[in-house]
């Protein structure tokens, strides 16, 4: 009788742990699909956060409440998004001054990168911990000083993000949900750090 209570307990343990990955998942198609506006990325990662955050403290949420926080992140996340793609624009020219070989331009180019993959990890931790009512310029200033107080936790998220990449380049589709994993990675990292 006991070994069947133990057996019951793995078992739901198991089919709660991938419903939170199918999950992270369907979010990630989710979050893809709020991101077609261009700039509506930060929104939608901070709404697919906030989601996998409700999920899985087992306080339901569906397309609804993500629609909804989608709107609500929007109000200042635009600017985000907008300043996010002025960031991608001076990376590329950064790149350009690297391969036209000016002096200087190898060590500018290394800097202009990390500064780069900074501000991305910076922008998905500052995701990951938005709520109604915050200003995504406070959220941003914390999560940069996040990104460089806990590198471990700035380095996974890096990490996830390579995957994203490897995924879209192998197997095109298959980038679309791992964004939920990446979205989920985002709020693992912060919970991580808000423990220590």
């Amino acid at each position: 009788m006991a070994e069947a209570r133990v057996k019951a307990h793995r078992e739901s343990v198991l089919a709660e742990r991938f419903g939170v990955f199918a999950e992270c998942l369907l979010t990630g198609v989710w979050i893809a699909v709020a991101s077609l506006g261009v700039i509506t990325y930060p929104a939608a990662f901070a709404a697919g956060a906030r989601h996998l955050r409700r999920r899985t403290a087992h306080q339901g949420g569906g397309l609804r409440e993500f629609a909804c926080d989608v709107r609500a992140a929007l109000r200042g996340g635009w600017v985000v998004g907008l300043a996010g793609w002025v960031v991608a624009v001076l990376a590329w020219v950064d790149v350009q001054a690297v391969r036209a070989g000016l002096p200087g331009g190898p060590l500018m180019g290394a800097a202009g990168l990390f500064a780069l993959i900074g501000l991305a990890v910076a922008g998905l931790r500052a995701a990951a911990v938005w709520t109604p009512g915050e200003r995504w310029r406070d959220l941003v200033g914390a999560a940069g000083r996040r990104t460089v107080r806990d590198p471990a936790g700035s380095f996974l998220l890096v990490g996830g993000a390579v995957l994203t990449v490897c995924s879209a380049l192998f197997i095109a589709p298959l980038a679309v949900p791992v964004l939920g994993a990446v979205a989920a990675a985002a709020v693992a990292v912060e919970e991580r750090y808000r423990r220590r």
